[in-house]
Formats: structure tokens, C-alpha cells, sequence
């Protein structure tokens, strides 16, 4: 029972995650792209730093520029994919996002097979300029392809927080810095916009659909289920980000941009089932719930998702794991 529900929990973070990004994109015509991003990440940093409540004291100095450089991956990372899907497609948006980790992922593992799976993805890629770049905004594919860079940065980050920091206080930590480097902008183009009840409320939806419920989800699933079945579900996010953009956003794609999401998300998913990584390396597409909260990342490769769990300190040095993002 407890490894049946593992698949339904992890497909539950994808659905919450991508349809709480189509959610916030709603919001961008009255909040501005800054302003959604700064609400969301307070909000999830109240909501998180409420439930985690983590000690502040006997940390060095290096353990806060830690903090302070995830949060400025964190923040960067929502910042970039916000203004992506504000100009294309979430589905595409997506899909050049998930480069990144999958680029860290084949880079560290090292293998020729991995670079296959690179290769599979480039053509995910060129087929997806063939279905129409022409049509889509330059400056959104710029925002979606630095989303990836931020994303791969996240990964690496995740992991030197979880090994300095107990449970989730580092992830919680890490949302609060985020939030206080979005907020002025957020204020400065948003301003008391930000305070209006349904705006409130709207993104309390989106906080709790992009970032609470899907760390969520991810801890329990990771605690029923196997990490490489879990990268291999996760990858799913072009997939469920193209649906979540048809349905709530009206954004139809054509045959050809579907092929190309299809090859990136079997690409994701190779590489996360089918590269050993070097000895000390990143694994995965996206952090998975354990990495970020420095508890107990499982063995193996991770994928895209967002961050919570426990195990020895020898396992947490040798793999990462908690996305999304936050995205």
C-alpha cells in the first residue's frame, strides 16, 4: 500500500506545482510578474518558517552565505520562469527549463550514455525552434533558458545547505532570504495592489500550489518509493505544465511542439535512470524533498521538483535531493 501511493503523491506535487505556476500567471495582468513572485515567496517563507521554526544560533559565517546564495538561486530561479511564462507557453517554458538540471545531471555523471540523452534533448530543442521560435518572444526564451542556468545552480546550492542544516530549516531560511530580495521589487512595481484581498488570497493558492503542498507531497513520496521512480515521474513537468497551459490559459501547441516536449521528457528520464554518477557528483534533474532540508537524501538520482526526509550523514554527502520549482 505504502508503495502504491508513492506514484499518485509524486504525480499530485507535478499537478500542484505546474497548475499553481498557470494559477500565478493569472495574476500577472494586476501584480506584475514581480510583484506574484514577491507575494508567493513570503508567503511561502511565513507559511514554512511558521511550520519549521529553525534555530538561528550556532551557525557560522559560511553557513549563511550559503543561505544567502540559495536564496538568491531561489529567487532568481522564480524570477526568470515567471517572466518566461509571461511571454510563451508554460509547456515550452518548461521544457528549456528542465535543460539545466538535465545538462548538470549528464555533465557529472560522466558517461557517453548520458550525452546520448543530451543529445536527444538538443533535438527536443531544435525541433521545438522547427515548431515555431519565429512565433515566440526572444525574451521569453531568454527568461526560460536563465530559469534553467538558476535551476542547475538550486541543485548544487540544495545540496550544500541540506549537508549544513537540520530538517528543512535551510529550505525555510532560504525562502525567507528570497522573499526579502523580491519584495522591494515586487512593492515597487506592484505596490498596494499587493494587500487587496483577492490578491491576497490568490496568492496564498499560488504559495501553498507551487511550494508548500509540492515539498509535501515529495517527502512522503520519496518515502514509499524508490528516488530513480521518483526522477522518472517528476520529469513529467513539460508534460503537465503544456496541460495546466492549455487549460487555465488557453495555450494551444502544435504537433510539433508536443514531439519535441515528448523527447525532452524521455531525455530527463533516461538520464536519470540510465547514467551511474561519478563519485561525489549531482545527480537528477531537480532536488528532490530530502537535499534542500538537509535530512536524509536517498541514493541515487534525483529529479525536478522542489524540497524533506533522513538518513546517514555518509548518504547525504553522496547524493542530492529535493521543486520548484519552485519552480
Amino acid at each position: 500500500m505504502r508503495t502504491k501511493s508513492g506514484p499518485v503523491l509524486v504525480l499530485g506535487s507535478v499537478l500542484s506545482l505546474q497548475f499553481g505556476g498557470a494559477v500565478a500567471a493569472l495574476l500577472f495582468p494586476r501584480a506584475g510578474v514581480h510583484g506574484v513572485v514577491a507575494l508567493r515567496l513570503a508567503i511561502a517563507a511565513l507559511i514554512l518558517l511558521a511550520i519549521c521554526r529553525p534555530r538561528t544560533r550556532g551557525y557560522r559565517r559560511a553557513d549563511w552565505l550559503s543561505i544567502a546564495a540559495f536564496g538568491i538561486a531561489l529567487a532568481g530561479l522564480n524570477t526568470l520562469f515567471y517572466h518566461a511564462i509571461d511571454r510563451i507557453p508554460m509547456g515550452t517554458a518548461v521544457t528549456l527549463e528542465v535543460l539545466g538540471p538535465l545538462t548538470l545531471s549528464v555533465i557529472t555523471a560522466r558517461s557517453r550514455r548520458g550525452w546520448m540523452w543530451a543529445g536527444l534533448a538538443l533535438a527536443g530543442v531544435v525541433l521545438l525552434g522547427r515548431g515555431g521560435f519565429g512565433r515566440l518572444d526572444p525574451a521569453g526564451v531568454g527568461f526560460a533558458l536563465g530559469a534553467a542556468v538558476m535551476w542547475a545552480a538550486y541543485i548544487v546550492l540544495s545540496a550544500r545547505v541540506g549537508h549544513r542544516f537540520p530538517k528543512a530549516d535551510g529550505l525555510a531560511l532560504a525562502v525567507a532570504a528570497s522573499a526579502v530580495i523580491t519584495l522591494p521589487f515586487g512593492v515597487a512595481e506592484a505596490g498596494s495592489v499587493l494587500l487587496e484581498p483577492r490578491i491576497l488570497l490568490m496568492g496564498t493558492v499560488v504559495a501553498v500550489l507551487a511550494s508548500v503542498l509540492p515539498y509535501s507531497l515529495e517527502m512522503l513520496a520519496l518515502r514509499r518509493m524508490p528516488t530513480t521512480t521518483f526522477a522518472v515521474l517528476m520529469s513529467l513537468g513539460p508534460a503537465v505544465a503544456a496541460l495546466a497551459g492549455f487549460l487555465l490559459l488557453g495555450q494551444a501547441l502544435t504537433l510539433l511542439e508536443c514531439l519535441a516536449i515528448l523527447l525532452v521528457i524521455t531525455a530527463a528520464m533516461g538520464a536519470v535512470t540510465g547514467t551511474k554518477p561519478a563519485p561525489g557528483a549531482v545527480t537528477g534533474t531537480r532536488p528532490a524533498p530530502g537535499a534542500v532540508a538537509g535530512t536524509k537524501p536517498a541514493p541515487g538520482p534525483v529529479s525536478p521538483a522542489s524540497p524533506v526526509r533522513t538518513p546517514s550523514r555518509t548518504e547525504a554527502r553522496r547524493t542530492l535531493a529535493p521543486a520548484t520549482p519552485d519552480a
